[in-house]
């Protein structure tokens, strides 16, 4: 939740676009927590070594229930939880953050020490955003972020959370994780972030979950997206089981992406400080509702500040194991760059002659954000994408193809033909979701007119090699919905 560019949509940040980006978790240092004065009195402490080692978890067995109340997971005990069910926040347990707005990401609430905004109630955590109008018709807003630092921060284990989501253009809910001392390796995104759970108000069936750390700053994300339903109308699970050397991230007991490669400062050992750093020290959890910023946009007319604002918290269970093994090696960093076919070509079904899955992530996906609504079809050697809706960001209807082998030092040409039902615009670029969304090709506006026309572009890649870039077809929130047509999709590299 610190700092998200464009999580993409994929969002693009999947760009979304987190694509969070900016940060459904864009994190700063939370020396401002109303209880931040307490001594650190974690239940884990972490020394700087370069030595590895064998972790035994001993826990104040007053904090294990029987495992008849709360289930266990099979190889973990419970070293803490809050069901809710008294009829207030535990400040034994809890922080209230407080915050002015635009702190971070942009975001427009502002966070305060209040029970009007987060507090307990018929067995339940509720965060509860609300917006105010003044006598001079001034807007305003105000939510709740709450935290465990301090008073539960443990290194490694299984943290989950079952709760319901907000529903609304602008909310951005989130369960994470920061450090108990957010300078032991250096300010963010040093530090490490773990999101558990965020998912955009307006886009509530697609749930992210990202990995922040590294100077410069880099990300590892996974989406999932529910088939049926969505996280605003029902009560899911969110976990991760973070061990040394590999973070899993679940949704009701499903696993959904799993990352070990992460750094503290590019150099690693020398530089930096060793594997697994930053995630070998411990954490806290942290709860709350944003409003408006860089990833989700700003709240409009149809947002809802009623009970629909509110973020529904079940329950909040932390596992750990007897042990943890710290004795891992960072993997060694591989890229695994795409070949070209046999025409040169690194786009995969650039000809759309294969009626692909557009849903999944292998190679061209179709990706709706921030109100864009429309289809996607494959059809006689070419996509057509129809809007409903352009949405309120440029990449709210967006296609897009990644795993690109972007090669320092080299030149690429994109090319492609495309054609529109009326006159438009379209922009396209190629981004580097892993690189906190940077631009290898910048976004460019091209001009689509009635009949088809032939675009190329050429570039020179000056970033540090990436194994990933991604191809973007960007067509929200450009003044219309006209209808898309665009075939022979190619990105072939070229001499000087």
């Amino acid at each position: 939740m610190r700092k998200k560019s464009r999580k993409l949509a994929t969002l693009f940040f999947a760009a979304l676009m987190a694509g969070s980006a900016l940060g459904g978790c864009g994190k700063k240092s939370n020396n401002n927590n109303e209880n931040s004065s307490a001594p650190a009195t974690s239940d884990k402490t972490v020394t700087e070594s370069t030595e590895t080692s064998t972790v035994t978890v001993n826990t104040p067995p007053s904090t294990d229930v029987a495992e008849e109340d709360v289930p266990v997971p099979a190889g973990y005990h419970l070293v803490w939880h809050d069901e809710f069910n008294g009829t207030e926040l535990n400040p034994d347990d809890w922080n209230y953050e407080t915050h002015e707005a635009g702190w971070v990401n942009h975001e427009l609430q502002e966070y305060v020490s209040s029970t009007d905004y987060a507090y307990v109630k018929d067995g339940e955590l509720v965060i509860q955003p609300v917006k105010t109008v003044d006598e001079n018709g001034n807007t305003a807003y105000f939510s709740g972020r709450v935290n465990t630092q301090n008073k539960h921060d443990y290194k490694y284990g299984k943290v989950e959370a079952r709760l319901k989501v907000p529903t609304g253009k602008g909310f951005l809910p989130a369960f994470w994780m920061m450090p108990q001392d957010e300078q032991f390796y250096g300010q963010w995104p040093r530090c490490g972030e773990i999101d558990i759970m965020e998912v955009l108000g307006d886009s509530t069936n697609t749930l992210y979950g990202t990995l922040h750390f590294g100077e410069p700053h880099k990300q590892r994300q996974g989406t999932f997206t529910l088939t049926e339903g969505n996280f605003a109308e029902e009560y899911h699970t969110f976990a991760i089981e973070w061990e040394p050397g590999e973070i899993r991230w679940y949704c009701d007991d499903v696993q959904y992406f799993t990352t070990n490669d992460w750094f503290t400062k590019a150099g690693g050992q020398i530089n930096g400080k060793p594997y697994p750093a930053p995630f070998n020290q411990p954490f806290h959890v942290i709860l709350n509702v944003a409003v408006g910023g860089d990833w989700p946009g700003n709240p409009d007319d149809t947002t809802p500040f009623d009970e629909r604002a509110s973020m529904k918290v079940d329950y909040v269970r932390f596992y750990q194991k007897e042990s943890y093994d710290e004795n891992v090696e960072k993997p060694v960093d591989k890229l695994v760059m795409r070949e070209a076919d046999e025409n040169g070509n690194f786009i995969y079904n650039g000809d759309f002659s294969e009626n692909e899955d557009l849903s999944d992530d292998e190679n061209w996906k179709f990706i709706l954000l921030a109100g864009g609504d429309g289809k996607a079809e494959i059809k006689n050697n070419e996509i057509i994408i129809s809007s409903n809706s352009e949405g309120t960001e440029e990449y709210s209807v967006q296609l897009v193809q990644p795993q690109m082998p972007m090669e320092k030092g080299a030149r690429y040409r994109l090319s492609f033909e495309a054609c529109s039902e009326e006159p438009r615009q379209m922009k396209i670029g190629i981004s580097a979701p892993d690189v906190d969304w940077i631009r290898y090709f910048k976004d460019t506006t091209v001009e689509l007119t009635e009949e088809w026309q032939e675009y190329s572009f050429e570039f020179k890649m000056t970033e540090e090699s990436d194994d990933n870039g991604r191809v973007e077809f960007n067509m929200g929130k450009q003044g219309s919905t006209a209808t898309i047509h665009i075939k022979n999709v190619r990105l072939e590299k070229i001499e000087e």
